[in-house]
Parts: C-alpha cells; sequence; structure tokens
C-alpha cells in the first residue's frame, strides 16, 4: 500500500492527465471521422446565389461535404424556377462564393457531355457542344480534341473542377431511352469510345477538372431507365461493354468512375451494381485493377429509391465500395437537410458497426488524393 502523499499526488495527476488525454483524443477521432464522412457527399442545393448566411453555406460548414452538383433546371417545383445556373457571370460568381467558404478545396460539378445532356445551355449564353455521337460519327482526333478543349475551357472559366462526363457507354441499342436515344455514346465500337474519350479525359487533366468515366459497368444496352426504376441488362449486356474501362484504367486515363443503377442476375442476383461489391470490388479493383475514386449514380434514383431507404442505400452503396455518394437533391421532392441525412446514415453505419472504419478512412485517403493531383490551383 502506498503511503507518502506526493506519490499519490503524482498518480493523481498523472490519472487526471490520462483522461483529459484520452477525452481529447476521442473527440478529435469524432471530429476526423465527422470530416471524413462529409468529403465523401456530393449534393446538390437550390440557389443562384451563396451568402454566407444562405442554406447551402451552413450545409457547407457544418457537413463539411466533398462537393457540390449545380444544375439549370429545378426538377422537384416543375422546373418553376432556375436552380444554380442562369448565365456564365452568375454562374463564375456562384462557384467562387461556394469554393470560399469550404475548408478543403470543394469539388463543384456538373453534367456536361455536350449534346442535349448539358446544364450549360446555349440558351443561357454558354458554348454550343456537340453531343458524343456526333463527336464519335466524325471519327477525327482533331475534331474530337477540339471540342474537348472548348467544354473543359469553358467549365474551367466558370469555375467547374468535376464534370460528370465523358460517357464511356458503348451504344449497343441506339433505341436505349437513356443512351442511345441522346446520342450520349461516342460509339458502338468499343475502341472508338475509349479513344475519344481518352482525348476528353486529357483535355480535362489540362484544366485541372476532374472527368467522371460513366455508367460502369456499361449503360449502352439497357432498355430502361434507371431515373425511374430499376433497370436489369442480365439477357442484353455484353462483355466488350468492359472495354473501354478496361483500356482507359491501363493508359492511366481514369480519375473517377461513376458506378450505374443496373443489374446484371449473372454478377450479383440481388443487388445493382451501385450497391454490389461483385461489380466495384470484384469486377472494376480486382479485374480490372482500377485504384481511382469511385462514385455512385445519384442515389436518389428510382432505380434504389423505390427499393431501399436512403439510410440502407448510403451504407450498402459505401460498404460496396462507393467512396462518394452523389446525393442530387433534384429528383421528385426537394430536402434541404439531405446531406446531413447521409452523413448521419453513414456515421451510424460506423457506430453500429455495420460500415468499417477502415472503409472510411479508405475512400476518404482517395478523395485527398484526387483533389491534391487534380485541383492543382485551388
Amino acid at each position: 500500500m502506498i503511503k507518502d502523499p506526493i506519490i499519490w499526488r503524482i498518480l493523481l495527476a498523472a490519472a487526471i492527465i490520462l483522461f483529459i488525454s484520452f477525452g481529447v483524443l476521442s473527440l478529435w477521432e469524432e471530429n476526423e471521422l465527422r470530416r471524413e464522412v462529409g468529403q465523401m457527399i456530393i449534393t446538390g442545393f437550390r440557389g443562384t446565389e451563396a451568402e454566407s448566411n444562405s442554406a447551402v453555406i451552413r450545409m457547407i460548414r457544418e457537413v463539411q461535404v466533398g462537393g457540390v452538383i449545380l444544375f439549370d433546371l429545378d426538377m422537384p417545383s416543375g422546373r418553376a424556377f432556375p436552380r444554380n445556373i442562369t448565365g456564365p457571370a452568375q454562374t463564375k460568381k456562384l462557384i467562387a462564393d461556394l469554393k470560399k467558404y469550404s475548408k478543403t478545396p470543394l469539388f463543384v460539378a456538373v453534367d456536361a457531355e455536350g449534346g442535349k445532356v448539358n446544364r450549360l445551355k446555349p440558351e443561357y449564353g454558354f458554348a454550343d457542344i456537340p453531343s458524343a455521337k456526333e463527336v464519335g460519327d466524325k471519327n477525327d482526333d482533331a475534331y474530337t480534341r477540339a471540342v474537348a478543349e472548348k467544354l473543359f475551357g469553358e467549365l474551367a472559366d466558370l469555375g467547374f473542377n468535376m464534370d460528370f462526363a465523358p460517357s464511356v457507354d458503348v451504344n449497343e441499342d441506339p433505341d436505349n431511352p437513356i443512351i442511345g436515344r441522346l446520342g450520349r455514346s461516342f460509339s458502338k465500337d468499343p475502341e472508338i469510345v475509349a479513344k475519344d474519350a481518352a482525348i476528353y479525359v486529357e483535355s480535362a487533366k489540362k484544366m485541372n477538372i476532374v472527368s467522371v468515366l460513366k455508367h460502369f459497368p456499361g449503360h449502352g444496352s439497357s432498355a430502361e431507365d434507371s431515373h425511374l426504376g430499376l433497370v436489369d441488362v442480365t439477357a442484353t449486356y455484353k462483355e466488350e461493354e468492359l472495354i473501354p474501362y478496361e483500356i482507359l484504367i491501363r493508359e492511366g486515363k481514369a480519375d473517377c468512375v461513376m458506378i450505374a443503377h443496373i443489374m446484371d442476375r449473372r454478377i450479383d442476383k440481388d443487388r445493382p451494381a451501385t450497391l454490389s461489391s461483385s461489380f466495384i470490388k470484384g469486377i472494376l479493383r480486382e479485374k480490372l485493377h482500377y485504384e481511382g475514386v469511385v462514385i455512385s449514380d445519384d442515389i436518389q434514383m428510382g432505380a434504389i429509391s423505390s427499393r431501399y431507404t436512403l439510410a440502407e442505400s448510403v451504407a450498402m452503396a459505401v460498404n460496396a465500395g462507393c467512396d462518394i455518394i452523389l446525393a442530387g437533391n433534384n429528383g421528385k421532392e426537394y430536402d434541404e437537410i439531405l446531406p446531413y441525412k447521409v452523413r448521419d446514415a453513414i456515421l451510424q453505419g460506423v457506430k453500429n458497426g455495420t460500415v468499417p472504419r477502415e472503409r472510411i478512412r479508405e475512400a476518404s485517403g482517395r478523395i485527398g488524393v484526387l483533389k491534391k493531383n487534380v485541383i492543382k490551383t485551388e
């Protein structure tokens, strides 16, 4: 038994220091987890301006989201008013203001493929960009490069640093409602798709823009629209649809890959690709040796939201291998606290043990490397 009061004081002081240190460490770990989870979210919002007290700025500060996505049309309102984009000067100022309030470099993303899929429309004062099909039909590298440089040059001038393009879907079915009919595929020839996509990726990198290859493993043979419901390609999908990914990954031209909400029961009989480790880990990571960032297609699309709750789908996507959850908040209803719900779904998964803590570190690490390597000027 220790009787010396001095030793007792020393031991007590040591115990207090350890207690305080443990508390500080736990708080730091909690804050770090929340920061890492926030970086795994790209979300949409309403507003053509971003002031210091606006909802989007509060969200950026509080959730510490990895990025935002801008739209021209507000779908929940029935297109009753502009969403984020009305013209070049307004868009440029909005983006600059958004970045100003983010503690870490912020992805500011857009769907700008050209043709019918372009939030930056000529009628708003933006450049007229040909569709992927128009580019692929010419099959002229110089023309492809000129189009790509025009597209990404404008995006860079406006302040965007991520584009959900190019689509590397192979045009297996020209009557496909979501790819073929909209002219979103370069070609039925996967080699041409890969060649033109590579030029787009190169042009994007010159402008410090992250290009996102989509929609893995290939949406070109589908007969339905995954915005509306589950798309099953079990009977139509062809192995050739992987060729563009094989080539682009091998050539080091894949910074980020978007996963499609498609079901192929030969690969996973229960889950669509976005929620399936068989697709993401088994094919994309192990078979194709892809090491970059994986992003989900919009988690609110009908293919997912009609079958799972938001919390279920978010946790499943993260566990399957998605590093970033895209929650565009531009579907049937608008939810101002959507990014908070996505964050809390992931946090709850970590706390109850259904989402491994290491999975968060892994995703956050990839995102950090991508931001450091590609967003070089911010």
